[in-house]
């Protein structure tokens, strides 16, 4: 008697197809259940009180910023345009003009944003797809630099500039400086999202002729735009917001040196000038926050960019 040899049962590719639409339907219930509604709500709260309490206190006068809190406003309101006239129109010893400064720190952020993510963008698609000796070993060199604190580099870097170059207290200076410390993460950040592009594109334009440049110029940088915005946002903030780093290589000149230096001078001997804080503060979160809701779309897609398939 003869047995019929038994096989295994054949899989039905839809229902691999079937369980990844389940898979994202049930995170998409758990982000978007009143629970976790309800705490995005507070948490936004939070974060925007002091924003708001941080408006309110540019635009009260300077006896009543010195004399009680912000939310004194509910029961006596009391507004004024002097603090923003006297940060942006007035120069003196004790208080200061930001008009230049605010231009300096747009010419110092703008190029320290793009410069690194330029360099990183290339290396990490050399990295990923460009087959050399040493190319593990050199990323894992790129992704330990990271751990170095940029305080180390500072005068080192600072003598090279002078002694060496004759850059110190220009921008130049500062771009590089920016550059080199923002290089290793972008450099990372990028690899991890490049890396993951699939395959056959990059294998159909080489067998259609396309060289390293044009798979880097024409599919490369078109598909990774979530996640170079994503970089830019967090890169311009760090830069925008930077004192050290700007302070050092910078000089402290007024041609050169950025808003957060004269932000932190502007209090004054004594703390006499604490009330125009508030507005200059307010004035330097213009920029990013018009980054931030420029790019905020592709910042949104380049956060969910491979968290599903499909």
């Amino acid at each position: 008697m003869s047995v019929a040899p038994t096989t295994a049962p054949a899989t039905d590719p839809r229902n691999d197809a079937m369980t990844e639409p389940s898979k994202t339907r049930r995170v998409k219930q758990r982000l978007t259940s009143r629970w976790a509604t309800a705490a995005a709500l507070v948490i936004a709260i939070i974060w925007t009180i002091p924003t708001f309490g941080l408006l309110v206190s540019s635009f009260r006068p300077a006896d009543d910023i010195r004399s009680s809190g912000w939310w004194n406003i509910f029961t006596s309101p009391n507004f004024t345009l002097e603090n923003y006239a006297e940060v942006l129109f007035v120069s003196g010893a004790s208080s200061a003009n930001l008009g230049s400064y605010f231009v300096n720190s747009l010419v110092i952020a703008i190029p320290s944003a793009l410069f690194p993510i330029a360099i990183g963008a290339m290396a990490a698609y050399a990295l990923a797809w460009i087959r050399f000796r040493g190319a593990s070993v050199l990323f894992i060199v790129i992704f330990a630099l990271q751990i170095v604190p940029l305080q180390m580099a500072l005068i080192p870097l600072l003598q090279i500039f002078s002694q060496n170059l004759g850059i110190s207290g220009t921008f130049p200076a500062v771009w590089i400086a920016h550059t080199i410390f923002g290089l290793p993460l972008v450099t990372f950040l990028l690899h991890n999202f490049i890396s993951e592009i699939p395959g056959e594109v990059i294998e159909a334009a080489r067998v259609d002729g396309a060289g390293h440049t044009q798979i880097f110029l024409r599919i490369i940088l078109p598909l990774s735009v979530p996640a170079l915005a994503s970089i830019a946002i967090f890169q311009f903030l760090w830069v925008w917001n930077d004192l050290l780093v700007a302070l050092v290589f910078s000089g402290g000149t007024i041609d050169v040196a950025p808003l957060t230096q004269r932000l932190a001078e502007m209090v004054g001997n004594f703390g006499r000038n604490t009330h125009l804080l508030p507005a200059g503060a307010f004035i330097s979160l213009i920029v990013p926050l018009i980054v931030f809701f420029g790019l905020q779309r592709y910042f949104v897609r380049g956060l969910l960019a491979g968290s599903t398939k499909g």
